[in-house]
């Protein structure tokens, strides 16, 4: 089940940025999985984009997408498991 917590920002810190609050939202998800506090596909889900389009703006930013030999095993089983591989 999902849920979704609220945070209050006032109107007046989103009109400083002069951004939407979908473009903060990235921001935040950019941010946090640059410091290592979101996995690429929490962070993602959090910036309502798809993986690649999330890619693309990292690379944009030349921020690298953390992918390990842990992440690709995992994968890679998860994939096995699906049957799709």
């Amino acid at each position: 089940m999902s849920s979704t917590v609220s945070i209050e920002i006032p109107r007046e810190v989103i009109h400083a940025t002069r951004m939407t609050p979908q473009e903060l939202k990235q921001e935040l998800a950019v941010h946090l999985f640059q410091q290592g506090k979101l996995s690429f596909g929490k962070a993602c889900e959090m910036a309502g984009m798809t993986a690649w389009a999330f890619q693309q703006l990292l690379g944009s930013r030349e921020i690298p997408v953390h992918y390990h030999l842990e992440d690709y095993e995992a994968d890679l089983a998860a994939l096995k498991e699906q049957g799709r591989l």
